[in-house]
């Protein structure tokens, strides 16, 4: 019996694109050399606020405005803290993350089981989309396919704009940057904003494109996996999209085996993303130089420019 890799590789990309979002808005924030570890709880203050708009009403353009806006609330309040206040960014950063998850199990709870009223739907490219294999690619939601066109302009303006250079100056010497005239703390709430605004829209991907229904804690734990791609991908564009096909990939993986009739745990298929998210870690971190070569070296390191 022919067994077809389709519904594999459809169910991969879908658990790709938020992955891919939430990783782009961190990459873009590290490369300011900020460290947001605030991700998942961003992601959950997206969801829950997209969620709670279509629910009362909302169309979906404005439910996204809410995701979006929720998301950059809680890089606010991290922008706050870190860069104008000189906190610890990995203190911060995990405050927020149980912050966000326990704000949206508060204001959640009366959620809980109801389905979105409206949602995205995949909206399929003629012909691409019949393609055998492939055809996943084609046949995405407007999140989705706005996800493909975020990757490109990230990648675009970091490479080849003089924004661009001005956000790796200040990740890479803060002190050179405000030397040279760049306003070093604009920048890096900019680029915390940013982190924050596609946090809250990989949530709302959770939210009313995949799950379509809120539940506590809908988005398990994957902000962590985002944090982990874009070491993955060491802090390239081009490369957090592989890396979150692979991790979809894994995530895919379970659902599909058990489709086909392989008797394995449920449980611990459940656990392949992360077991691969420690694995790839592991052996990221082996190579201590290739991380120092293409991390940006100031992330992590408070700066305070008095602007």
């Amino acid at each position: 019996m022919s067994v077809s890799i389709t519904p594999l590789v459809a169910s991969a990309v879908a658990a790709a694109l938020p992955l891919l979002i939430a990783a782009l808005g961190e990459l873009v924030t590290e490369r300011a050399g900020l460290l947001n570890l605030g991700v998942e709880g961003m992601m959950l203050l997206g969801a829950l606020a997209s969620f709670v708009a279509v629910t009362h009403g909302a169309g979906l353009p404005l439910a996204v405005a809410c995701g979006l806006l929720a998301g950059m609330a809680g890089a606010l309040v991290f922008g706050l803290l870190t860069i104008s206040l000189q906190a610890s960014q990995v203190a911060t950063g995990l405050s927020l993350t149980i912050l966000g998850t326990g704000i949206s199990s508060f204001l959640g709870r009366g959620y809980v089981g109801y389905r979105a009223p409206a949602s995205f739907e995949p909206i399929a490219v003629p012909w691409l989309s019949d393609l055998p294999i492939i055809g996943p690619l084609f046949e995405l939601n407007i999140l989705g396919y706005a996800a493909v066109v975020i990757m490109i302009a990230v990648g675009w303006l970091l490479a080849r704009t003089r924004a661009g250079l001005a956000l790796r100056s200040v990740g890479e010497s803060p002190v050179v940057a405000r030397a040279l005239g760049l306003k070093v703390t604009r920048i890096r709430y900019a680029a915390v904003l940013f982190g924050g605004a596609m946090a809250g829209l990989a949530g709302t991907y959770y939210a009313l494109a995949q799950l379509k229904m809120w539940q506590e804690g809908l988005t398990s734990g994957n902000g962590w996996i985002a944090l982990a791609l874009v070491v993955f991908a060491t802090w390239r564009p081009g490369r957090v999209a592989i890396g979150a096909l692979l991790f979809g990939g894994v995530t895919a993986l379970g659902l599909w085996l058990q489709t086909v009739g392989v008797g394995v745990s449920t449980f611990a298929l459940a656990s392949l993303p992360y077991l691969a998210t420690v694995v790839v870690l592991v052996s990221i971190s082996a190579d201590q130089q290739a991380l120092r070569r293409f991390a940006p070296a100031a992330l992590g390191k408070p700066f305070f420019d008095g602007d």
